[in-house]
């Protein structure tokens, strides 16, 4: 399958994956997205570059997964079957990343004007990548809340195209860099 256009008809993943890429919010070939279909979900390859896409793989809902698939397809199956989120971007900003490793709770609460308006919470979940553990703890926060943090790992972000999708992960990170640089956040006393 060609780069899937996504459900907005207008923006495709390669196109958010350069954006991704463009606001370093990851790298390499870290992170995955995802479009919901009819009867499942078309997710990008495991380690492919997500500015440089030529196919997208096909996951049923229900049933045996490509091997090709996202590493992270639990992840992404189980928000489909939880919410009503039309796209997933998962990302690795590095201030989001580092916010919730030094939070002292598992909900950070932005102070900047756009995080409080778009994203008033931010809920940190704990996983190891790739496991049903994350899934369930991911799938559980967005029925909440348009992101959350995997701790240690990166952002999960929903929304009714991958552009809200990932306009979410750039507003976040926003949000965490503010943060950090203001010394709001504070690590845990030992």
């Amino acid at each position: 399958m060609r780069d899937k256009e996504s459900n907005s008809g207008a923006v495709t993943f390669s196109s958010i994956g350069q954006r991704l890429m463009n606001e370093h919010l990851v790298g390499g070939n870290f992170g995955n997205m995802s479009i919901r279909t009819e009867d499942g979900f078309c997710i990008t390859p495991t380690g492919s570059f997500l500015n440089d896409l030529l196919s997208v793989v096909y996951v049923p809902l229900h049933g045996d997964v490509p091997k090709q698939a996202s590493s992270e397809y639990r992840v992404h199956r189980e928000i489909y079957t939880k919410t009503d989120a039309q796209a997933i971007v998962h990302a690795h900003p590095p201030y989001a990343v580092s916010a919730s490793l030094i939070a002292n709770s598992d909900i950070l609460t932005p102070i900047d004007s756009e995080g409080k308006m778009f994203a008033p919470i931010i809920p940190i979940v704990i996983g190891e990548p790739g496991t049903q553990e994350l899934a369930t703890m991911v799938s559980d926060a967005l029925m909440h809340a348009p992101i959350c943090i995997a701790m240690g790992h990166g952002t999960f972000s929903i929304g009714e195209t991958l552009e809200k999708a990932y306009l979410v992960s750039s507003l976040v990170e926003h949000s965490c860099t503010v943060l950090i640089l203001t010394g709001t956040i504070q690590p845990p006393k030992t």
